[in-house]
């Protein structure tokens, strides 16, 4: 029966050993199901850091153990929030069904490849959840609209906004499980915080999670983690430049096939992606195994821009990097010199400029949420208001941006005028 199913419980608990949360618990035969399916299983073959492993040796879990620490934290919060009025068994079953998939949509090396190929994974997530999917027929077993709900709590169009905070705001589980878990397999401390803390002082409310008064220093050092862990980890620029070279392998392998050049070993898998006619099917079959074996085969490609890069992602040969400003030195100067020198600056000169906001609130042109504190009064009041440390960084939107080149290339250039200009503007920027 359709009802019996919608809050059908396991007849034992299943667990499994995590490092960050200790144990995930699943009871619900729905949450079971779900990450049996061949959508959810896929996530294991997609690296959560994409690209960060070239810095950080052991950043290499997944987003499956992601997405399961994702589920856990908001286990814990509706079984806090349960003894609140406002919370109702529809709410649970809907929350940790949207906390599991939440990223089911992810392509392979995490946010490189929908710069890429310009995908986005919450569209995607949202097109899995209603497609022809094993995750589909899933939650249709709950009824024919459940889905649907799923997907609208994921593009944050749901009613129920305080679901929606719960897994993305400022302070959601999706982020509270990442920094964790990012910290612990790259072995820094930056993204440690007390989670346990934060679960405790959590409050529902209609439209958002409340913090309460006693709990503000436990978001202090909640955001200043995840600020550290920005800059100190997410904009590695090692890992930055593993992106540069993704990027610069398949917008060549792109360029070549639209050229009608003939591969050793034809991108089949990536040719829908090409020519932008790409379905569902096609993206669910793309995982960093497959695009790991097309960088493999294109080593020994005949094209030597391309079985350059792709030897260099594969065997870690990253360009070299250097501090960009904008208007020290112009780009095209740099360009018209690498062309005089023979060497492509389409594919061996690129910069990468990246920023990030820690905090922000609801001033004019924000789209984000901001985390209100919940006084003992009942007033409700915006955290930045009520602490210093929030207060220094609300609305700090820092950025950064690196020059990536091959050091060595530039060493051989046999025009020593040309060499000699670029090195002395590569100084400069140094």
């Amino acid at each position: 029966m359709v009802t019996d199913y919608k809050y059908e419980q396991l007849e034992s608990e299943k667990v499994f050993k995590d490092p960050v949360h200790s144990y995930i618990h699943v009871t619900d035969r729905i949450i079971w199901d779900l990450i049996k399916t061949k959508e959810f299983q896929r996530l294991r073959r997609i690296k959560q850091l994409g690209t960060l492993y070239f810095a950080f040796p052991s950043a290499e879990h997944s987003r499956f153990t992601h997405s399961l620490g994702v589920y856990e934290i908001v286990r814990k919060m509706v079984e806090n929030f349960s003894r609140y009025d406002k919370w109702t068994k529809d709410d649970r079953l809907l929350a940790l069904c949207a906390a599991l998939l939440h990223d089911v949509g992810h392509g392979p090396f995490s946010h490189s490849f929908e710069k890429i190929f310009g995908t986005d994974h919450e569209t995607y997530t949202k097109k899995i959840i209603l497609g022809d999917t094993e995750v589909n027929r899933v939650l249709k077993r709950v009824d024919e609209s459940f889905p649907e709900a799923v997907a609208s709590v994921i593009a944050h169009t749901h009613e129920n906004k305080l679901i929606i905070s719960m897994i993305s705001s400022q302070i959601d589980a999706d982020r509270m499980d990442y920094l964790q878990r990012d910290s612990y397999v790259t072995g820094v401390e930056y993204g440690k915080f007390d989670i346990d803390r934060l679960l405790r002082v959590m409050v529902p409310s209609k439209d958002e999670v409340l913090i309460k008064d006693s709990g503000m220093h436990a978001v202090e050092d909640y955001l200043m983690s995840r600020y550290q862990m920005y800059w100190q980890i997410y904009f590695h620029p090692v890992s930055r430049g593993g992106e540069v070279l993704l990027t610069l392998i398949f917008n060549r392998a792109k360029e070549l096939y639209e050229r009608g050049y003939v591969f050793k070993q034809p991108p089949k898998y990536l040719i829908p992606f090409f020519e932008k006619r790409e379905t569902v099917h096609d993206y669910l079959i793309l995982d960093e195994t497959v695009m790991n074996f097309y960088l493999q085969e294109w080593v020994e490609e005949i094209d030597e821009i391309l079985n350059e890069l792709a030897d260099r992602f594969v065997n870690r040969k990253l360009f070299n990097y250097v501090p960009f400003y904008d208007g020290f030195i112009t780009y095209s100067e740099l360009e018209s010199l690498f062309e005089a020198a023979g060497i492509d600056p389409k594919y061996f000169l690129l910069t990468d400029k990246y920023s990030d906001m820690p905090y922000d609130y609801d001033r004019p042109g924000s789209s984000r949420q901001p985390i209100h504190i919940l006084k003992e009064s009942g007033s409700i009041r915006e955290i930045s208001a009520e602490s210093v440390v929030i207060q220094a960084i609300t609305g700090l939107d820092r950025s950064n941006a690196k020059l990536y080149y091959p050091k060595e290339k530039v060493m051989r250039i046999k025009d020593d005028t040309i060499k000699k200009k670029i090195l002395n503007l590569l100084n400069e920027l140094s």
